[in-house]
């Protein structure tokens, strides 16, 4: 049976020219370059310049992102923008994204599920496309994770980094078999009982400051390898597929143990995994589309791969999507 699919047409990625290194961060924290790199896999990361926002970020992924996919920003009707660190507390990221382009006409707002943003962002534009109610969507990952750290806490200062990746979405029409180009499938899901593992200690509704985030290392890890492999395995069963029809796995890049760890559980071959997060640090909501736009432009994800997105996020949060491209 028919069905609308939401195919990709277009993806960019901005980074801030500003890069910090893990020798750099030596003369900031009491760490080394052999920690960081042992336990995360992180050898450096973007830092936004001092007046550069979210939405700057933003605007230049989804600029990219129009001109790869050969479209003018007009042609936008629907704008979806994960991030947990929003210019203002209202309105929304996205809106300002908007304005930036030039668009004044469709919707455009905000979701917020941290690092799993991007995974949630996607289904929820392609829930709207699906539906019929818009044609096109910016699909936006933007953070600014360095002015949520404490700059003191050597335990989580050295994992975050700043950047934004964007996909262009296109409402078409597919057989409704797992051989379609587009989003095949999407499987979300959340905890909120795990707040205090991961979270940041402000909010205009508590303390009326930003705060800086905390997190239970040891915890998360636990919980990101173990719990979260259901949703890869639910978009397996309902597209009929399986880690050996996968071209490439993308998750988010918070950890190479994490990205590792999980790979092997879901017997996916290492030479399948997309990993980023050396260049990148852990991004948030920005960490996969920037992954897939490197395996993008470097030639390793072409037309046609079935790719698999995955990501975990505070809260918890969690979610997959699998694409194909």
């Amino acid at each position: 049976m028919t069905r609308i699919r939401s195919i990709v047409r277009g993806i960019g990625s901005y980074l801030p020219t500003r890069v910090l290194t893990n020798q750099d961060l030596e003369k900031i924290v009491d760490t080394s370059h052999e920690w960081i790199l042992q336990r995360t896999g992180i050898e450096e990361r973007h830092i936004v310049a001092e007046g550069e926002t979210t939405s700057m970020l933003g605007i230049k992924a989804a600029q990219a992102a129009l001109a790869d996919a050969g479209l003018q920003a007009q042609d936008i009707d629907l704008i979806v923008c994960a991030t947990s660190t929003p210019d203002f507390t209202f309105p929304s990221t996205a809106t300002q994204i908007q304005s930036g382009l030039g668009i004044t006409h469709g919707a455009a707002f905000d979701l917020q599920a941290v690092c799993a943003g991007f995974v949630f962002a996607v289904s929820t534009a392609d829930k709207f496309l699906a539906s019929g109610s818009h044609k096109r969507a910016l699909v936006i990952g933007a953070e600014t994770f360095s002015r949520l750290l404490d700059w003191n806490d050597r335990t989580t200062c050295v994992l975050f980094g700043d950047g934004a990746g964007a996909i262009v979405l296109e409402a078409a029409q597919g057989e409704g078999t797992a051989a379609d180009r587009g989003v095949l499938t999407s499987h979300l899901r959340s905890d909120g009982r795990y707040r205090d593992k991961l979270y940041v200690d402000g909010g205009p509704g508590s303390t009326k400051t930003t705060g800086v985030l905390k997190m239970e290392g040891k915890d998360v890890f636990r919980f990101a390898v173990g719990m979260v492999t259901d949703v890869v395995r639910d978009a397996f069963a309902a597209t009929g597929t399986t880690a050996d029809d996968l071209d490439w796995f993308v998750p988010h890049q918070a950890n190479r143990r994490i990205i590792t760890a999980s790979a092997d559980k879901l017997g996916i071959a290492a030479e399948k995994v997309v990993i980023t997060v050396n260049k990148h640090g852990n991004t948030s909501a920005a960490s996969i589309p920037l992954a897939l736009d490197v395996a993008r432009k470097d030639g390793r994800i072409k037309d046609g791969d079935l790719v698999m997105i995955e990501a975990i996020g505070g809260g918890f949060t969690w979610g997959s999507a699998l694409i194909r491209w």
